[in-house]
């Protein structure tokens, strides 16, 4: 398939095709950007108001790009064209992978998370107890790794927060909250890309399959969601306790911010939205071919989210 995954987040965009290529136009005082459509594979339109030209849908769908619309962010329509309608290929390797190659993935996710959970505990926290049994933990191969290292996390979150007796759970308030916000920004940026790359979330390598849920979209954020941890960290830690928990504006709009942050991944310095497409497209190759160490999940490598010391 083509390379490119083309995001159109403008405010206002106005969108069409000529000679081929993509056409996007956001300021009418500045010149529309072109794209040709034959390196693209597919364009992701979360812009608030966006008008797009029917040609372009004709021509996308000519040259086998999806488009994907969203609102507030979240997927909420796939437009594919018939021959991309169902990826067999894919779809069928997706389906039967063995069990031992799914595993493996599950285990390169998991380590990743662990990783990062470790980095971020050290930078919260680096002399906690807790940390060091972290850093530890992170590098072990138990059977009970991810839920070890989750409780030693938040442990050190609780710590660095003056947060007595925290939980962490959907529905229990608080810094959950800031949380469950978080994750879903995340979410959605994980589904737009395993839409863009024709990759079907119902099919996890691990979370159980539920009406109306995307079991592969929360398997492949898992190593994202330190960076949502961080981010949220540093919110509340800079503000009083009475307004730290609360999900404004400011924080909405202030987290949503986490996906532009550059860090390193694979030797190349880039934002966490594109991170999260090159470690989709790597695991749509370990799919593809059966080979699970192709999966490259993103581990936090001298780099800086903002407002890091």
């Amino acid at each position: 398939m083509s390379y490119h995954i083309v995001s159109i987040d403008a405010p206002q965009a106005d969108l069409t095709c000529r000679d081929g290529q993509l056409v996007c136009t956001t300021d009418p005082g500045t010149p529309p950007r072109r794209l040709p459509l034959e390196d693209i594979a597919a364009i992701i339109i979360t812009s608030f108001s966006a008008r797009i030209h029917s040609h372009l849908f004709i021509e996308a769908a000519r040259h086998g790009v999806s488009l994907v619309i969203c609102d507030r962010f979240q997927p909420v329509s796939l437009l594919l064209p018939a021959c991309r309608s169902a990826d067999t290929l894919l779809t069928r390797r997706h389906l039967t992978l063995p069990e031992p190659v799914r595993r493996r993935l599950w285990e390169r996710a998991i380590d990743a998370k662990c990783a990062n959970q470790a980095t971020v505990a050290q930078k919260i926290a680096p002399f906690s107890n807790s940390t060091r049994e972290l850093a530890r933990a992170a590098q072990a191969r138990t059977a009970r790794k991810e839920g070890g290292c989750a409780k030693l996390f938040w442990d050190v979150v609780a710590e660095g927060l003056r947060i007595e007796g925290f939980a962490r759970g959907r529905k229990l308030g608080g810094l959950n909250d800031l949380l469950n916000y978080g994750y879903a920004v995340l979410l959605s940026t994980v589904l737009q890309k395993l839409y863009g790359f024709g990759l079907d979330p119902t099919i996890g390598i691990s979370h159980a399959i539920r009406e109306r849920s995307a079991p592969l979209a929360y398997d492949l954020m898992e190593p994202f969601r330190p960076c949502v941890d961080w981010r949220i960290y540093q919110w509340v830690k800079e503000r009083p306790h009475e307004e730290a928990f609360q999900v404004t504006g400011e924080f909405r709009r202030w987290v949503t911010g986490f996906t532009l942050e550059r860090v390193d991944y694979l030797g190349l310095e880039i934002d966490i939205r594109g991170v999260i497409e090159g470690s989709v497209r790597s695991f749509r190759q370990a799919v593809l071919t059966g080979i699970a160490r192709y999966y490259r999940p993103w581990t936090w490598r001298n780099s800086k989210w903002a407002g890091s010391s």
